[in-house]
């Protein structure tokens, strides 16, 4: 048994992964403003009730670059006091167990290939879309994270005025119609015909996100997941339709797009961290020492 934890600007959340499934899930607004200690204070006590003799080892996703070794999170944007965190050894400190700590949308792809839409494929690469862009890659069946846990931030690649995350993301809504994706949602739920042609935009600037992906890394799959995921029927046609003139159409015709469906996904993903040997001593959980960096 181990805990995976999903940690947000807006929100966090921790449950136990078993066989796949996450029991016993907790989830609270997150003060992102906060201290320091505040916010290790906020994540400590969302961690605590979870504890039992049986938990193994925990595995954090937060939104950042990380030394995968040391567990030490960089400069997280939406957390400004979260400069340079030792978090792994902060919490093997508190709680006595192995701690592995990577990107968030890292453990987004790793759960979606462990347990979800792509499941033993070879290489795949996962896209989230919400407050921001990113994506998780895995190659030849292993997680790619590079040498500073960086690789993937396609989001932050020059496209227009701007980058790819400021088209791709919640953030297209509020610049560009003054509400969030969620309320746009709800509007094309309910048939609202600028709401849907809105999406449609949308959908155009996500494709240019997956022409990144597969000039770059080339996958058998993607999988689009993140708050914004939730209304992928109604930006996947557009989607689809501005890749046809990718230079390289063969790549296209055999790639796979999925949307994700487990709200758990990146919470399973994280708990496999500590599974995989991420950063960790796997002594505790196997009877002897695996140490993967």
């Amino acid at each position: 048994m181990v805990i995976g934890v999903d940690l947000g600007g807006t929100k966090v959340r921790a449950g136990v992964a078993i066989d796949g499934k996450v029991h016993n899930q907790e989830q609270q607004l997150f003060n992102s403003k906060g201290t320091q200690d505040e916010t290790l204070g906020q994540l400590m006590d969302l961690i605590r009730p979870l504890m039992t003799p049986e938990i193994k080892g925990i595995g954090v996703g937060v939104p950042s670059v990380i030394d995968i070794d040391k567990g030490i999170v960089y400069n997280v944007v939406n957390i400004p006091s979260w400069e340079k965190v030792y978090l792994k050894d902060i919490l093997e400190k508190e709680f006595g167990v192995p701690v592995a700590v990577n990107n968030d949308v890292n453990c987004f792809i790793l759960g979606e290939h462990r347990y979800g839409m792509v499941k033993a494929m070879r290489n795949v690469v996962g896209i989230t879309s919400g407050t921001g862009l990113g994506s998780g890659i895995i190659i030849n069946g292993e997680l790619f994270h590079g040498t500073n846990c960086g690789a993937g931030e396609i989001g932050l690649l020059h496209y227009r005025d701007q980058n790819i995350e400021y088209y791709a993301s919640g953030n297209f809504f509020k610049v560009f119609h003054g509400m969030s994706a969620m309320a746009a949602h709800q509007l094309a739920l309910a048939g609202d015909q600028n709401a849907l042609a809105w999406w449609e935009e949308f959908g155009r600037h996500m494709g240019e996100a997956v022409k990144t992906v597969v000039y770059c890394y080339d996958p058998e799959a993607i999988v689009i997941g993140g708050s914004l995921a939730k209304a992928y029927p109604f930006f996947e046609k557009a989607m689809h339709a501005s890749l046809i003139d990718f230079t390289f159409p063969e790549s296209i015709k055999r790639l796979k797009i999925f949307q994700s469906l487990d709200e758990n996904i990146t919470l399973l993903g994280a708990a496999a961290l500590v599974r995989m040997g991420n950063g960790v001593s796997l002594s505790n959980l196997t009877g002897r020492k695996v140490v993967n960096g």
